[in-house]
């Protein structure tokens, strides 16, 4: 299974996801900015590898920082990788893990600081993984037998730590002997499900069809698709979810068909401080990534542009909520908070 990010010697080395399926490329970041230009420009993307990048990028920001000014240099490197995007709610809940032991350190030497930060990063990264495999073993049970799983964008291994949320329980479903083969969105703009999701799946030779976005309604209609699985961003107290623009279009395509619509998440993207996902920011990118495919204009220049990263599924529309905890049903506002204790 692919490494998507390590903690090295020589820096946080992360895979190249922007080089995608033509390149298997890797990353060497040496500086706690480098890591937040890798978050910004999606070299590394999706939330829980978004958080595991932004731990190992506190960690090397205090690594290098002057001890003599580590409070104020520590608030700049967590600032600095806050900025970097927005709706993840994966990234805010590592920064304020890693600040949180650095707070908790105050006074040591600072050998021991550095290290504790170093070691408490490598340890979300560990804590990923095993988060992953449980999220697929709670999920595999949902997952029917002897048909296809539709997914929108990649909450594969590319997108986690490793083993992944969404694709995680779609390989615990596999593992456990059931015949599933996989229907992957494109996922446009920026094409995550044809550049990254069928790359991922075909190195495990798991049998994937790439569609485009538009067909997903098509083949649920045809009965071929058991059910869909998604990662997600951030979830609301109530349910609500942020996952990939375009993953709303298919859970109401999937609420009309009577196919379940499952989400499957890490508990640490839950954000019960929001009673719903009218609160959820949403990530605006460039208008090249619509108007640009590879370098190649698409659209007439001077086109205008609208190029939301995200959208919001209702919660009405979720199945379930697939965690390393269990499986959260409606009312979510009860089931969530349960799952959180």
């Amino acid at each position: 299974m692919v490494e998507t990010i390590q903690w090295t010697d020589s820096g946080v080395v992360m895979i190249d996801q922007t080089r995608l399926p033509l390149e298997e490329a890797y990353v060497t970041c040496g500086t706690y900015e480098e890591v937040a230009t890798a978050i910004r420009d999606m070299i590394i993307r999706g939330a829980p590898a978004i958080g595991v990048a932004a731990a190992m990028g506190v960690a090397l920001g205090v690594l290098h920082a002057d001890e003599h000014q580590l409070d104020a240099q520590m608030a700049t490197i967590c600032d600095t990788l806050a900025r970097t995007r927005p709706t993840a709610v994966n990234l805010f809940w590592a920064i304020d893990r890693m600040q949180r032991l650095y707070a908790s350190l105050r006074g040591r030497p600072i050998a021991e600081i550095r290290s504790r930060m170093v070691r408490e990063a490598i340890l979300v990264r560990e804590e990923d993984i095993a988060i992953n495999r449980a999220i697929g073993r709670h999920g595999a049970p949902l997952v029917p037998d002897h048909k296809t799983v539709l997914t929108h964008c990649n909450a594969g291994a590319l997108a986690t730590a490793g083993y992944g949320t969404a694709l995680g329980v779609i390989r615990a479903a596999i593992e456990s002997g059931k015949q599933v083969d996989v229907f992957a969105d494109e996922t446009r703009p920026f094409l995550q499900g044809a550049r990254l999701t069928v790359w991922e799946l075909q190195q495990d030779g798991i049998p994937t069809t790439l569609i485009t976005d538009n067909m997903a309604g098509h083949f649920m209609k045809s009965g071929r698709i058991g059910c869909v699985v998604v990662g997600a961003d951030r979830i609301a107290a109530n349910g609500d979810v942020a996952n990939k623009i375009g993953t709303y279009s298919v859970a109401v395509l999937a609420k009309e068909n009577n196919v379940p619509f499952f989400v499957a998440a890490p508990i640490s993207t839950l954000d019960l401080t929001l009673a719903s996902g009218d609160r959820i920011p949403i990530e605006q990118r460039s208008a090249r990534e619509v108007t640009h495919v590879f370098g190649h204009a698409v659209a007439p220049a001077g086109t205008t542009v609208q190029n939301p990263a995200f959208d919001v599924t209702p919660a009405r529309y979720v199945a379930a909520i697939i965690t390393e905890r269990g499986v959260a049903r409606a009312p979510y506002e009860r089931s969530l908070r349960e799952l959180v204790g």
